[in-house]
């Protein structure tokens, strides 16, 4: 089973970014010495742009993909407003579809992107600032141009009433000023982080006028303005979306846009069960899902539709890192706050079972936060890594320089008494004993707490859990609650235990701030749900984002990658290599394979296949 993201889906979340085997520079193509000829077209971490200014589109869509017909989609929870940008209230999880940002990545080259809303970039030799220039005929869904003075002002709210995810992500930018109507200039601060025009880049951008009198900081229930492909056609709050294509998107020829946002209509239904989701999408209510669950996938898509073919699933590889999923610990808590407690935590956990019983055995376990990719730690530290931690020597566990990190493994059979005993063991070494079947401390107060959750799906994995804790007389409980609650608890970090994802890239950066710092576990809201706040940590996210190039790099995320493992603040979980879909016989799509698996906005409505399948499906009800 793997869970879908824990983060609010955010248009200007950081792309997935490629770490290539060879010094990593922001290359302005055919550079001159005058700033005029450096501008260019495409901000990259590698050599050079795998493609040239001159190109007409993505290499992995179809230019010609016909436009036109509706999808339905679905999703699990529920929405109350339309502003995602901030803490308060909860947005669609996709209402990034409305908006357009300064730079498009390429999915299949994640270290570059290229210019969108803005024409040209230039960056300053010594990095000091970067310009964007905006397309003269870039404009708003209402008519009004896109502005510099929106890229400020979009920058500076952002800043100053966003998500806390907004200020750590653009900490190293001092400044925003538009020069003239369609030039805006962010003056960087003098650090070696080269990922900034790329994460600027990725930032959507608002209209001013639109916001002009009203409060950025309250969620919002009117029909929101954006410049994007799709705009809000009508809502229910709580219950169903629909967008509408913009025929006259200002950017349908564009490279970096064409072949790509080819329905006309997509309609979202939210559901407050997944199971009910499941059942509306055999009844044919709902087009497409991707599955996350593996019994699911495994024994529940042999119903009519799949076999007479008028529905097909499949697996769809992809070839991304995986991030780190876990049951997270809250170090708020003072039940938590003992290393030697979280890894008794993670020793209770058996995966081997979970994954012979529960998953059909479809999953790879987590072993780094950085899983999936050359960034994950192994062995023990030396070289550049060991130079990485060798200051912090005296903060860290011995065995961190000693000991390969490991997780522990059972036989599956369910009998894991070695690693109950050896949790037992460090239990007691943190003061806890069991008396009358409890787990005490010396104040005798019973080990409890809870598991929050936000879907009945992941509880089959929850309660098991529970009762192997029991054994060693800890008391879990298990509450699973509305999506917009559970986001709300997470918010204000009003929980012990949760499940959470933490999504990496190729080439992590400045994400890294949000996810693991003392001042991210300060701010509400933030994504450093385990409250880490370690000045060893802290000290090692700033090697990793101001890392200068590859070799660099790599053993600065290593380093931080094993800090955190042997921290114990997470029960790793489980990846999956591909991607899970099914789908009604109403599509049609490109030929060439994507790196994420999945690109659904390059796909189309097939009209013929989708009169063919809807006739064969009223013979079938005939």
């Amino acid at each position: 089973m793997q869970r879908r993201d824990f983060l609010v889906a955010l248009p200007g979340l950081p792309a997935a970014l490629a770490a290539a085997r060879k010094p990593l520079l922001w290359r302005i193509a055919e550079a001159a010495p005058d700033a005029a000829a450096r501008a260019d077209y495409v901000v990259t971490l590698l050599e050079k742009p795998g493609l040239p200014r001159d190109f007409s589109h993505f290499p992995y869509v179809d230019p010609a993909a016909p436009k036109g017909g509706m999808v339905v989609l679905s999703a699990i929870g529920s929405f109350d407003n339309f502003n995602g940008f901030i803490v308060r209230g909860t947005a669609p999880d996709d209402i990034g579809r409305i908006y357009d940002t300064l730079l498009r990545a390429n999915i299949n080259e994640p270290s570059t992107a290229y210019g969108h809303l803005a024409e040209t970039i230039d960056l300053a030799p010594d990095h000091s600032r970067v310009v964007f220039t905006l397309r003269a005929n870039a404009y708003f869904h209402d008519g009004a141009p896109v502005t510099a003075d929106d890229v400020v002002w979009t920058f500076d709210t952002l800043r100053r009433d966003g998500r806390p995810f907004y200020r750590l992500y653009y900490g190293d930018v001092e400044r925003a000023e538009a020069l003239d109507a369609r030039r805006v200039v962010f003056h960087l601060k003098p650090t070696p982080d080269r990922e900034l025009p790329l994460i600027l880049g990725e930032m959507p951008v608002l209209p001013r006028h639109f916001w002009k009198d009203r409060d950025f900081s309250h969620p919002l229930t009117e029909t929101p303005l954006g410049s994007g492909p799709y705009r809000v056609e009508k809502a229910e709050f709580g219950r169903s979306m629909t967008y509408r294509r913009v025929h006259d998107y200002w950017a349908l020829d564009l490279p970096t846009a064409r072949g790509q946002f080819n329905f006309g209509r997509i309609q979202v239904e939210y559901f407050r069960d997944a199971t009910v989701a499941f059942e509306a999408f055999k009844a044919g209510q709902v087009e497409f899902r991707e599955e996350n669950i593996a019994k699911q996938w495994a024994t529940a898509y042999d119903f009519p539709a799949i076999q007479r073919g008028l529905a097909k699933k499949e697996n769809l590889p992809q070839h991304l890192p995986t991030g780190m999923q876990g049951f997270v610990m809250n170090t708020r808590r003072p039940v938590f706050q003992d290393r030697r407690v979280r890894q008794a935590m993670d020793l209770v956990f058996d995966f081997e079972w979970c994954n012979a019983n529960l998953f059909y055995n479809a999953y790879t376990r987590t072993r780094s936060y950085f899983s999936n990719s050359d960034m994950a730690s192994s062995g023990i530290p030396e070289g550049a890594e060991l130079a990485f931690l060798e200051p912090w020597r005296a903060h860290l566990p011995a065995e961190l320089f000693t000991t390969p990190f490991t997780l522990p493994v059972t036989d599956g059979s369910g009998n894991n008494r070695a690693n109950l005993k050896k949790a037992l063991a460090l239990l007691e070494e943190a003061g806890w004993r069991v008396k009358d079947r409890m787990c005490v401390n010396h104040e005798g107060q019973n080990f409890t707490f809870e598991i929050l959750l936000d879907e009945p799906a992941f509880e089959r994995v929850a309660l098991p859990y529970v009762q192997w804790l029991a054994k060693l007389g800890v008391s879990a409980t298990v509450r699973t609650v509305d999506p917009a609650q559970y986001q709300q608890l997470l918010n204000t970090f009003s929980f012990d235990m949760t499940v959470a994802v933490f999504p990496q890239s190729d080439y992590p950066g400045n994400e890294q701030v949000g996810y693991w710092t003392s001042a991210a576990a300060k701010q509400e809201g933030s994504d450093n749900l385990m409250g880490v706040a370690d000045p060893v940590v802290d000290a090692l996210v700033q090697n990793v984002v101001t890392a200068p190039d590859y070799d660099h790099l790599l053993p600065a995320v290593h380093a931080l990658d094993r800090v955190l493992l042997w921290n114990w603040y997470v029960v790793p979980h489980w990846y999956l290599q591909s991607v899970r879909v099914a789908y009604w016989q109403r599509f049609g799509r490109p030929d060439k394979a994507v790196r994420s698996g999945l690109a659904f906005d390059t796909w189309w409505i097939d009209q013929k296949l989708a009169e063919e399948t809807d006739s064969a499906r009223r013979v079938g009800v005939e």
